[in-house]
């Protein structure tokens, strides 16, 4: 690896993930299950979405989504990005070979949902 094109300790260089977006059948249920087995309490509940506080300041999230079949036709386990410039990263998502899915809103959080060149889904969203 080449070490001299990592961004120093505590510098943000560009998007960063964001939280890893669990699909459940029952998120409170599962969020519980690990936010005991972590010991990472809950920081945030919105509408079948639960987030657990991550394990320091900066890294990435646990979260559930609640769905109504995690597995039919939707990914278990996906990416949220978050970025200064989201409309600038799907752009460059989509020139790498993503494709849009679809939009969404919560209040006045928007983001959208892509999947790779594989079809992995993953979201981006205003940092």
């Amino acid at each position: 690896m080449d070490t001299e094109k990592l961004a120093p300790a505590g510098r943000n260089r560009g998007p960063r993930i964001a939280s890893i977006m669990v699909n459940a059948a029952d998120a409170a249920r599962l969020s519980a299950f690990w936010s005991e087995l972590l010991d990472m309490p809950v920081a945030a509940e919105h509408e079948g979405y639960i987030w657990l506080r991550p394990a320091e300041p900066g890294l990435p999230q646990l979260a559930f989504q609640q769905v109504s079949t995690p597995t039919e036709g939707r990914r278990r386990l996906h990416l949220d990005l978050h970025d200064a410039d989201p409309s600038a990263l799907r752009r460059k998502a989509e020139t790498l070979g993503a494709t849009f899915v679809e939009a969404h809103d919560i209040g006045d959080f928007h983001w959208d949902v892509m999947q790779d060149p594989e079809g992995n889904e993953f979201c981006i969203a205003q940092e």
